[in-house]
Formats: structure tokens, C-alpha cells, sequence
């Protein structure tokens, strides 16, 4: 498939793409750690994406802070951090409406993004997620098709720019709570493709697997293994594929299995009286993900004043990892003043951190408790279809951001 040729370079939030003449598509696999990669490879499952890291390239990348869905997915598909665009989590607290608020709209977003710049640039772009909650915000200023599979049957020419999505597809609307809600994604960008309806695909999954299950579980693999059938579908359209995560993954247990937990507001409490407020970011409806527990938190003091003595004594309790105030954490973790709290607070590579436990229904969680958000799931792959060239050669072996996807795949490439 090859794409006539139109204007060839477009610029959003100071960078300038190159667009070849091949259809683009851009994957974020949610909660791709590494392992499951090297696991399922390790298997021979997924020789498409063998094929990839072979002839293009395969490496590491580093995610945006804190390392939840909406803000690496909002980082994506702008190329900036949550500084500039402005989504700095699933849920916030806006002070001066003295109200918690989803952050699952776009208005929040504070920047243009590479997909409405694409499509301003004639292509036709296709915005494909698996969460509904994640369409909005992808699809702020998108003149083309955007859709989620959880609400596929749902989506009208009018809204979405596209219907009869499950006649397209050619498969049924998926249960959000499993492997079919992510494979209808990547299935669903293969029918854009096949169709002619779209040349420019931005494509996320969900993480429902992942907080389920390890690398090596037979569910795990057999996912993934899954998905490399659509990988060499895509690669057979003659695409140039790009593929990273939003976050890793990790158990968040302790020894007997049980939730590893640390109710920040319930300690707080206990040691300096109330006047704490403590948000976790991760939240939003998918509690069978999560519980709405994840490795990073931010507080909000009624008494500011006092944060340095709350974050000194914070940052020697066991399980926490960082602590910042908010200057300090606005510029080490690129966090929007604004939208944050007076601390930031961090959990190991095994603890969560809540607020109290009247907060967060454990018994709601489908299993055991794998989540993210934190520093040990900071880290995740990138891997791209075609060679890379000598600059971006150069510039993977420095320090490389899973939101410089769109980036490497559109200007780092041989095509």
C-alpha cells in the first residue's frame, strides 16, 4: 500500500515529522514490561516481532511520570511531557473547585496533538482504543476516525467518523475485561488499513492481562503470541510500525500474595492529626485492573507550611521509595504545577500506596495485585519495523522517551 503524495512534513509542539509514503501505525501496548517480550520471543511466538527487532530495531525507552495510561498515552500522541500537556494522571483534584475530577476529557489537554496535526496534513488518521476513556482525550482536534472497542457498537459517523465498526472489523464488541479487548484493537487497525479507510494509525491497547498475568503463564503467552498474527498483518499492508508501552508491570504483593499496601492519608493522620487530602493518580472505573492502587500518590496539605517535616518523616517509612515537595517534583518527575499536590510521593517495585482502606474495595480486584505508576515501571520497549538512521542511531543510545515514538518512527526510519 502506498500512500500519494501529499504534504510531506507537518510540525506540532516544536517538532517536525516526515511523513513517508507507507501507511504509519504507532502501537502502545499498556503495561508492555520488557519481560513479556523476552518471554514470549524466548518462545518462538511472535516471529513477526522478531522479524521487526531483527530488521529495524528493538530497545529501551523511558516513560513519562508518573507511569499511569492516561498520561503516558496523552505524552504519546503530543510528544511532550505531562509539564506542557497537562494530563498528569487518571484523576486529579482541582483546588480551586475544591473537587476530584477524572481527567478523561480533553479539555484538560493543553496541547495539539502529532494525530490532529497528521490529519491536518491530509492524512487519514485513525485513533483506535480499547479503553472509552482514552478516545476523548486522543481524538481532541482529530478530523478522522476514532473509536474504542469497548463501545465499537456504539460509534456513529457523526462522533466517531466511522459506523457499522463490528461489520468492518468483523468481530463482535469485546468484554473490556479481556485478551479480545485488545486484539479487537489491532484487528480494527488491519481493517482500517485493508479498507482504505485510514493511512496513519495511532492504536491502544488495554492492560487487563498484564495486571493478570505474568510473562510466563500460558494466558500470557498465548496473548501475545495472538497479537503477532495482527503484527504481520500490519507488516503485510506495508506498514512502518512503531510499538512501546505506556507502563510496565509488577506484583505489588507481599509474601503470602496478599496486597502489598501503604494507606498514605491513614498514616498521615495517625502522626501529624488530619488535614491531608491524598489522590491516587491511577484511579478511574477499572477497578478489577487495579483497585485504584498504584505507586505514586500526591498530598495535599490544608497546611502546606509544614511539608518539609511531613516529607522528611515520609521518605523513612519502608516501602517509600521518593518523596518530593512540589518545586522539586514539578521539575525532577515534569509534573504541571498546577495539577499536582504539595508532596509526591513514591512506592517500591512491590508496594502500593492508598489513601485510607475505606478507599479502595480490595475484594474488587480479579486475582492478585500487579499494577504501576511508579519508578520500577518506568522503564519500557520500543521497537520499530525498519532500520533505523545514523542520527536516530545515535539518539536510542542516549536517553530515549516512549513518548519520541511517533518521532523515531516517522523521522528515524530508512524508507
Amino acid at each position: 500500500m502506498t500512500i500519494p503524495s501529499l504534504t510531506k512534513r507537518f510540525s506540532v509542539n516544536g517538532r517536525t515529522y516526515s511523513l513517508p509514503s507507507r501507511p504509519v501505525v504507532v502501537i502502545c501496548i499498556d503495561g508492555c514490561a520488557d519481560e513479556y517480550l523476552d518471554t514470549t520471543l524466548a518462545h518462538g511466538r511472535m516471529p513477526h516481532l522478531q522479524k521487526m527487532a531483527v530488521n529495524g530495531y528493538r530497545g529501551m525507552v523511558r516513560c513519562a511520570l508518573p507511569t499511569f495510561t492516561n498520561v503516558n498515552n496523552s505524552s504519546i500522541v503530543t510528544g511532550v511531557p505531562p509539564s506542557q500537556h497537562g494530563i498528569c494522571g487518571n484523576f486529579f483534584y482541582d483546588a480551586e473547585k475544591d473537587v476530584e475530577i477524572m481527567m478523561n476529557s480533553s479539555e484538560y489537554l493543553r496541547s495539539e496533538t502529532i494525530l490532529g496535526a497528521a490529519a491536518s496534513s491530509g492524512r487519514k488518521v485513525g485513533v483506535v482504543t480499547a479503553k472509552e476513556k482514552l478516545r476523548n482525550i486522543l481524538s481532541h482536534n482529530l478530523e478522522g476516525i476514532a473509536f474504542s472497542a469497548e463501545k465499537a457498537a456504539q460509534a456513529a459517523h457523526e462522533t466517531h467518523g466511522i459506523e457499522n465498526v463490528e461489520e468492518v472489523v468483523g468481530y463482535k464488541t469485546p468484554q473490556i475485561y479481556s485478551a479480545e479487548a485488545s486484539l479487537f484493537v489491532l484487528r480494527a487497525g488491519v481493517a482500517l488499513l485493508e479498507n482504505g479507510l485510514a493511512d496513519f494509525l495511532y492504536l491502544s491497547l488495554t492492560d487487563y492481562m498484564q495486571h493478570t498475568y505474568t510473562p510466563d503463564t500460558p494466558e500470557s503467552l498465548d496473548f501475545y503470541e495472538k497479537m503477532d498474527v495482527e503484527f504481520g498483518k500490519l507488516l503485510g499492508l506495508n506498514a512502518v510500525i512503531g510499538a512501546t508501552a505506556d507502563h510496565g508491570m509488577n506484583a505489588k504483593v507481599k509474601e503470602d500474595g496478599s496486597p502489598k499496601v501503604l494507606y498514605i492519608e491513614t498514616m498521615l493522620n495517625e502522626k501529624f492529626g488530619s488535614g491531608f487530602r491524598v489522590i491516587c493518580p491511577i484511579t478511574d472505573p477499572y477497578v478489577k485492573h487495579h483497585g485504584a492502587l498504584g505507586s505514586y500518590v500526591v498530598v495535599h496539605m490544608d497546611n502546606p507550611s509544614k511539608a518539609p517535616e511531613v516529607r522528611e518523616w515520609l521518605a523513612l517509612q519502608p516501602g517509600v521509595t521518593e518523596v518530593y515537595d512540589k518545586e522539586s517534583g514539578c521539575r525532577m518527575l515534569e509534573q504541571p504545577a498546577d495539577r499536582t499536590g504539595d508532596l509526591m510521593v513514591l512506592t517500591g517495585r512491590d508496594v502500593v500506596a492508598g489513601r485510607t482502606p475505606a478507599h479502595h474495595d480490595l475484594d474488587a480486584l480479579d486475582g492478585t495485585l500487579r499494577s504501576h505508576g511508579g519508578r520500577y515501571e518506568e522503564m519500557v520497549p520500543m521497537v520499530i519495523s525498519d532500520p533505523l538512521n545514523d542520527e536516530y542511531k545515535r539518539k536510542a543510545m542516549g536517553d530515549p522517551r516512549n513518548f519520541d515514538i511517533f518521532d523515531f518512527t516517522l523521522n528515524g526510519t530508512v524508507n
